[in-house]
């Protein structure tokens, strides 16, 4: 069963400008504001324009495991430009109006409420944030980071997650694990759709775009779907990441195996949006084998 988020990765917080009264309320019963960050000072507080008040964020309140150490100085000079979610633990407003802000504390409501209640195999909304060789780090409410490796991007193999994702992207995806920390770890192949879903998209005979994902001795494999790839012959000329129009051979299911013949190649083609085969809010189990094959591909949440 899937769970109500109310935690919204930062990428869709919406600033405004608030009057005194708003502030004062939000201070009282603890709601949570939005505003973009203006600049980062000296000693690493973040501050916002509120519009009736200038606000600050201090540094131990700009994220969680900041005071303690274990959050990257980085994760406070990112901030700026961008728009962040806070409480607002005091405001003065005689002088000049002032208001001391907390994303921290979102952060651990966020956590406390949502993210550490999160069963393996839920689904969940995540926003792209950092890419790596390894995989993509992802927001998955208020600021908070989990890991998509690479491996569980999709079932065809890519050379970096920038194959398949770009900063900014909002996506779904399903928990997989989660560390002593408390902190997660993602997948999104499981949602791309089995062998037989993907294979449904084509039929032998058809001649098909698809991206050059590895070029070996004995042939070059192109993918058709994230979820789906083919052996064309070896071919000179060739290289990873170009696009490749290719004629469907056939499709055997027994063997999970797609074969295709290469007819031509061009510039290699950006990243297309992913397609949700499954859109549910749980998964317990995912087989990606067709019946009857003897490999069997398959995860199961909750097992190593």
């Amino acid at each position: 069963m899937s769970r109500e988020n109310r935690y919204l990765p930062e990428n869709r917080a919406q600033s405004r400008r608030y009057t005194t009264g708003e502030i004062l309320s939000a201070a009282a019963s603890g709601e949570i504001l939005a505003g973009r960050v203006a600049l980062c000072d000296r000693e690493r507080n973040l501050h916002i324009d509120l519009g009736c008040m200038r606000g600050i964020i201090p540094k131990n309140e700009c994220a969680m495991g900041i005071e303690e150490g274990d959050c990257a100085e980085s994760a406070i000079l990112s901030r700026v430009g961008r728009v962040v979610r806070f409480q607002v633990l005091e405001a003065e407003t005689k002088g000049a109006p002032l208001a001391v802000l907390s994303r921290r504390r979102v952060q651990e409501r966020c956590r406390r409420e949502y993210v550490d209640r999160l069963a393996l195999g839920d689904v969940i909304e995540a926003a792209v944030t950092r890419l790596e060789s390894f995989g993509a780090f992802c927001d998955v409410g208020e600021g908070i980071p989990a890991l998509l490796p690479i491996a569980f991007l999709s079932v065809s193999r890519i050379p970096h997650p920038a194959a398949r994702l770009r900063v900014g992207q909002s996506i779904r995806a399903v928990v997989r694990a989660r560390d002593e920390r408390g902190r997660l770890t993602l997948s999104m192949k499981e949602l791309l759709g089995t062998w037989l879903q993907n294979a449904a998209l084509f039929s032998s005979g058809q001649t098909v775009p698809g991206v050059v994902r590895s070029v070996a001795p004995y042939g070059i494999f192109v993918e058709l779907t994230p979820n789906l790839s083919g052996l064309c012959e070896k071919t000179d000329g060739v290289r990873e990441g170009d696009g490749a129009a290719v004629f469907i051979k056939s499709l055997l299911p027994e063997k999970m195996k797609c074969k295709l013949l290469l007819v031509d190649t061009f510039p290699p083609p950006p990243p297309q949006e992913p397609r949700y085969f499954f859109t549910g809010g749980h998964m317990d189990a995912f087989c990606y084998s067709p019946p009857g094959c003897e490999k069997r591909v398959e995860t199961v949440f909750g097992q190593p």
